[in-house]
């Protein structure tokens, strides 16, 4: 696998497959690569010609600076799991590589994010994701793919970046099924901050949507009690809740929807300590 340090070496080297006429796919990450992002890479791989995947921590879409600053960087680590993987090739670059003549990231205008990024994780982290809708913008611009994989357990995110492939007029969006630990936790990065006891008080989160699941399967349809129920499971826990919500995923709404739906996606964020994690779940399904 070939590691490129600039953007623009990779928009050259995409571009020289393009001409080939091989079809690209592009899986976007910010490095701490664990297995959901290896899966991504292995069915990028399978279903494309060339796969690359860009290793960039966006300093455009964190909230915080302290979360910023303990992000893990081991470029040389997920570069060799990318290549295990079937990655052809993969690049990073400074942020005033991406951003010519930005090398202050306060300098640089973002895009806005569209009505996907409204309530929930828009309320919570604002300005995130301009952040994310700016840099996956200037990635897909950078590489030109058919294809940009990304997992369900950012589910507002996808629909943030499905908004933007619409307004480009290219590249399908993939969105791939959640890895999980054995214990349900939705695998992320951030993961790695959490020491035993943590995750092991983490994997409530998964029970409450799994509780949430269930009670869709048993014919509850109304989002309010439903909600209650993630709420009830979670009151077990020592999580710090911001959020357990349902909304309809294919309508979606920055405030609570009707209260009785026929499409349900349940969605959680809390903190365990300083460490936020988000997760989700489709009901009806």
């Amino acid at each position: 696998m070939i590691l490129l340090q600039t953007p623009a070496e990779a928009s050259t080297w995409c571009q020289a497959r393009r001409d080939e006429g091989l079809t690209l796919a592009l899986v976007p990450t910010m490095g701490a690569l664990h297995e959901g992002h290896l899966r991504l890479v292995e069915r990028a791989a399978a279903e494309n010609d060339c796969c690359v995947a860009s290793i960039f921590v966006n300093p455009l879409q964190f909230n915080e600076r302290s979360d910023f600053d303990a992000y893990p960087r081991d470029t040389e680590r997920d570069a060799r799991m990318l290549g295990e993987r079937g990655c052809d090739m993969a690049f990073t670059g400074s942020i005033g590589d991406f951003f010519p003549g930005h090398d202050d990231p306060a300098t640089i205008e973002r895009l806005d994010p569209g009505p996907y990024a409204e309530g929930l994780e828009g309320a919570h982290r604002p300005g995130h994701f301009a952040g994310v809708r700016t840099i996956v913008e200037r990635l897909f611009l950078t590489c030109r793919p058919d294809r940009a994989y990304f997992g369900q357990k950012d589910f507002q995110q996808t629909l943030v970046v499905r908004d933007l492939a619409r307004t480009l007029g290219f590249v399908q969006i993939v969105v791939c099924p959640t890895v999980r630990e054995t214990n349900g936790l939705a695998m992320s990065s951030r993961n790695a901050r959490l020491d035993a006891a943590a995750r092991a008080e983490a994997a409530i989160i998964f029970r409450a949507l799994d509780a949430a699941r269930e009670a869709w399967r048993n014919g509850e349809r109304r989002r309010g009690i439903l909600a209650t129920v993630m709420r009830d499971v979670l009151a077990g826990g020592t999580l710090a809740v911001e959020y357990a919500a349902v909304r309809d995923p294919e309508n979606w709404q920055a405030d609570d929807p009707a209260d009785r739906l026929e499409r349900a996606q349940a969605l959680i964020a809390a903190r365990a300590g300083s460490v936020r994690l988000i997760d989700n779940l489709r009901l009806d399904e």
